[in-house]
């Protein structure tokens, strides 16, 4: 990011990029409260750009963290709800080809190295799609957090102390599954900058393990009687209802882990021949019987429940955005609505 050497004051952000997300955001069901808050957040970015003399065609990640430097809480919901603002913009800005993505001689050192990490996710240990929204953000959020103004990483960021307490840091306040898939994600990292060469040992035992006790989540097994009276507790007059009700099959009769259903798309669904077409770990692919009662029942969701949406996955967020379930741990939260209203708790396996 650099001010802008021509003369007269940046304008800021032209007004009618910001009315076209908003209405961008609108057809996305986004309520009118939550848009007002958006544009107020826009128009401050605006008029701190104008102050800064940052004009629209400089507009990238290292603005948005200095606009970010003015908030004094780095871990207050209102940093985060401005930093998700600024982030969807920019994604919008860069879909529109308003902006464009920086080329790799420009990259700022964070972008390449969260790129690079992805790569090695996707390539490398082949996990599926899914896997990299799980635990990509948790990489992302921290390198934007040790990285300088300019895009540049800081010296002390891949050190075994600063990796510890950016775990101990964010997990304040969240919740011990959180927490866990955070430490999964850092010691990925750690062992890729490894293998990269960027640290002279592998700080994979510096992240801190946390502690799961046994039995203290929804166990796996359940009695037949139990499973069905799961099914049985979804709402199938409502949208929500149906669309859980299938989900609930599709756990129940075809054994289909939560990751996979939801990478679902429109796409694998495959009427004619009665399958479906599953992507597992290790970019696996099967075809899985679809039986005539989970069909219907997906049938009945995505004709009176799911709506429209530009998305093609199969199981969408009631809320907006309506876009797909943001991960395995949507459908684990869908369960355990299913049992508080079933009323009762798994038999454990001996």
């Amino acid at each position: 990011m650099k001010a802008t050497n021509t003369v007269g004051a940046s304008d800021g952000l032209p007004a009618r990029h910001i009315d076209a997300f908003l209405d961008r955001l609108r057809t996305a069901h986004y309520s009118e409260v939550t848009l007002r808050k958006k544009r107020r957040v826009l128009c401050s970015f605006s008029r701190w750009m104008k102050s800064r003399n940052i004009g629209l065609v400089e507009l990238d990640e290292a603005a948005t963290a200095c606009f970010m430097k003015r908030l004094t809480d780095p871990q207050g919901a209102r940093v985060q709800f401005e930093l998700g603002v600024l982030r969807l913009f920019l994604a919008y800005l860069r879909n529109e080809a308003i902006l464009h993505l920086p080329t790799l001689t420009d990259e700022s050192a964070i972008a390449h190295t969260y790129g690079r990490y992805l790569d090695y996710l996707r390539q490398d240990r082949g996990l599926a799609k899914n896997s990299l929204l799980v635990y990509g953000p948790f990489i992302r959020d921290f390198l934007n957090s040790h990285g300088a103004g300019d895009g540049s990483i800081l010296p002390d960021a891949f050190e075994a102390v600063t990796i510890r307490n950016h775990l101990l840091a964010r997990s304040k306040g969240r919740s011990p599954e959180y927490t866990r898939l955070m430490a999964v994600a850092l010691r990925s990292f750690c062992h890729f900058l490894f293998l990269r060469g960027d640290t002279a040992r592998d700080l994979y035992e510096s992240v801190p393990s946390v502690r799961k006790w046994r039995q203290s989540t929804v166990p796996t097994f359940l009695t037949p009687e139990q499973q069905e009276a799961l099914i049985a507790s979804a709402d199938r007059s409502t949208p929500r209802g149906r669309r859980d009700y299938a989900i609930l099959l599709l756990l129940a009769r075809l054994g289909l882990r939560a990751g996979e259903i939801v990478a679902l798309e429109l796409g694998d669904i495959h009427w004619r021949s009665g399958e479906l077409v599953v992507h597992g770990k290790g970019q696996m692919v099967e075809h899985v019987p679809l039986s005539s009662e989970v069909g219907e029942a997906i049938a009945i969701y995505l004709r009176d429940g799911r709506g429209a949406s530009a998305s093609r996955r199969v199981f969408l967020r009631m809320w907006a955005p309506r876009i797909g379930l943001a991960g395995p741990a949507a459908i684990g939260h869908i369960v355990r609505l299913a049992f508080a209203r079933a009323g009762n708790r798994p038999e454990q396996r001996p």
